[in-house]
């Protein structure tokens, strides 16, 4: 017994005149055929070609009435008299038509697929422009929720409906240039641009419409042009052509800071506060990693790539509760589990393994405190952090409160007068009382330690 066919053909981007002399005959002499839809101006050329507009309603997601539409054609192709038959999909059988994907997929049936005119012909014959020339993409409106991706131009396809086209607007910035494409190459044709958060308000949009983006200027773009300016300064600046990652950290160190000030300084609820300080600074970081980047490309050893795609995967297995349903308790119950993953990830028997020593005093003190009080080690008890500070201060309110940013305006004067008073006394005392910090940090390390030792479980017998 042969084997069924499938014959399927395009209904092309408009009406009739656009159909091939092939789609028409096939569909005309076939002994069974079906359209997907008559939805298409072109269906009205077939009066008795059944469809599968009925079966819309019924199904509960597009993918699910797909297929139970492929389901249904290849059983016709299965009992036809001739062992085929022909289907009419609108556009072209080769451009974003998932029926035909699922037919190609399986291997109960032979799918010829006829050439047509696509919407992407009709497009770009409407707006007068070289899809190769301009390096065109196409993509789906209905695939993900993601914002696009750069560069452009975009064909935006199966922007069917004012809903359609409210989603799709959220996955551009709120002002791109986006052109309308309605009806191209019918006696209707309507092409307009939009910003994108006015995508929306372009109510006549249908299973014709589709939409153009010439210029999508990502983040994947700006850093690809940051990239390439960095290799460009390697090549022809004698400075940089000098650098190395040695020399480069200290202007590593200094950026970082100059950000910090930026972002101490920048008040994003102040409306007439200027980010332009902001992005400064940061840019300025962000070029020192491009440049170390570099020049890990330049030793095959990592790149820009790399560390992008290492960093999201990191974040992507440190947040199980996001990409892997796994239920929390608040953000410390995040940061105790982040602990964990991370030992684990690491292999590190400490939580203080991997902490930067050379941090300053004070912020590594800090950040020891935040790891001991993260696996249990409690704070001294208060009555002893009196004693400790009597000879500086008579009376002192220590509230009990968590540490934030807010605080450092509503702080006591006596905090600042403490922690003042005590680097005069070390000076008149000859006393480095930054290395006074420091010991104290990497004592509280061994603390930390010891009481993890303490409170692992006993190896077995």
């Amino acid at each position: 017994m042969a084997q069924p066919t499938v014959i399927v053909v395009g209904l092309g981007p408009g009406d009739g005149e656009l159909m091939t002399t092939a789609a028409r005959t096939a569909l005309s002499t076939a002994t069974v055929a079906r359209l997907r839809t008559r939805r298409h101006p072109a269906a009205a050329l077939f009066p008795t070609v059944e469809s599968y507009d009925d079966w819309y309603d019924e199904a509960e997601s597009f993918e699910e009435l797909y297929e139970r539409i492929v389901e249904d054609v290849v059983g016709l192709a299965r009992t036809s008299p001739t062992s085929e038959m022909v289907y009419a999909v609108p556009g072209s059988p080769m451009v974003a038509e998932r029926t035909v994907e699922l037919l190609v997929a399986r291997e109960d049936v032979r799918v010829m697929r006829q050439p047509a005119v696509s919407v992407i012909d009709v497009a770009c014959a409407a707006l007068g422009r070289d899809p190769m020339a301009v390096g065109l993409r196409v993509v789906d409106a209905l695939d993900g929720v993601e914002a696009f991706r750069g560069p452009g131009p975009l064909l935006i396809l199966q922007t069917y409906s004012p809903e359609v086209l409210a989603t799709t607007a959220d996955r551009l910035s709120r002002d791109t240039p986006v052109t309308v494409v309605h009806h191209a190459g019918l006696p209707d044709q309507v092409i307009t641009t939009l910003p994108a958060q006015s995508l929306a308000t372009f109510a006549a949009a249908d299973h014709l419409t589709s939409l153009w983006v010439d210029d999508l200027r990502t983040a994947g773009v700006a850093m690809d042009d940051l990239v390439d300016l960095m290799r460009t300064l390697r090549r022809e600046c004698p400075w940089d052509q000098e650098q190395t990652h040695t020399s480069l950290t200290r202007h590593l160190l200094e950026e970082s800071y100059e950000a910090l000030d930026a972002l101490e300084a920048y008040d994003p609820d102040d409306l007439q506060s200027d980010p332009a300080h902001v992005i400064e600074e940061l840019g300025d970081v962000l070029f020192q990693v491009v440049f170390h980047a570099e020049l890990g490309s330049e030793d095959d050893r990592f790149d820009a790539v790399t560390i992008a795609d290492g960093v999201r995967e990191k974040l992507i297995s440190r947040h199980p509760h996001v990409f892997e349903g796994v239920e929390v308790d608040g953000a410390d119950d995040v940061a105790s589990r982040w602990e964990t993953l991370k030992r684990a990830e690491k292999q590190r028997s400490s939580v203080t393994d991997g902490i930067a020593l050379q941090l300053p005093a004070l912020s590594l003190y800090a950040k020891m405190r935040r790891k001991a009080l993260s696996v249990g080690v409690p704070l001294r008890d208060e009555g002893d952090l009196r004693e400790r500070i009597a000879a500086l201060v008579t009376a002192l309110d220590i509230p009990s409160a968590p540490v934030s940013d807010a605080m450092v305006d509503e702080a006591p004067p006596a905090w600042g007068d403490i922690l003042a008073g005590l680097e005069d006394l070390a000076r008149v005392a000859g006393i480095d009382l930054e290395a006074v910090v420091r010991e104290r940090a990497l004592r509280l390390r061994e603390e930390i330690r010891a009481y993890e030792l303490a409170q692992s479980p006993a190896p077995e017998a």
